[in-house]
């Protein structure tokens, strides 16, 4: 058995900024409420390898790995993986961006399996993500839009 999630939000902004905003990983601790350390590693053209850490969970155990990301701005689509799997025995993620009335539809897929010794199991992981997701993307919109009305008030 495998997990699976989908997620999708509209924001309303400029498909550019949303673009450069969602992807400029070295200021996600700025985009993402979750994530205490987002350290770029590598850039190499438009893939970039990058470690994550999120704020201490409440044991004080702080969760950490390192992920790779490429960037296809021609077809408006990320393709992520983590490359330090943790309890994953993999995590890939697709991100796509499509424009529609109102704005910018960005789209998570996240396609996953967790290693028998992990905390959770496949199910329990779809669950806590599924419960994160949403929160995340509520705050994403909220700051790119923020961002769009101060570019537009320029």
């Amino acid at each position: 058995m495998a997990g699976h999630t989908e997620a999708s939000i509209l924001i309303d902004a400029p498909f550019e900024l949303v673009w450069d905003m969602t992807n400029d990983v070295g200021n996600w601790t700025d985009l993402f409420t979750e994530y205490a350390v987002a350290e770029v590693i590598e850039r190499d053209g438009d893939t970039v390898t990058f470690r994550l850490a999120l704020h201490p969970d409440e044991n004080g155990k702080v969760w950490s790995w390192v992920s790779q990301r490429r960037m296809d701005l021609a077809n408006r689509e990320v393709h992520a993986k983590r490359i330090e799997t943790g309890p994953f025995e993999y995590m890939k993620i697709h991100w796509t961006y499509t424009q529609e009335q109102g704005g910018v539809r960005m789209v998570w897929k996240q396609d996953f399996h967790m290693k028998p010794t992990a905390p959770l199991d496949d199910n329990g992981m779809t669950n806590r993500i599924n419960t994160n997701t949403p929160g995340q993307m509520k705050v994403i919109k909220e700051r790119v839009e923020a961002a769009a009305r101060a570019a537009a008030a320029r």
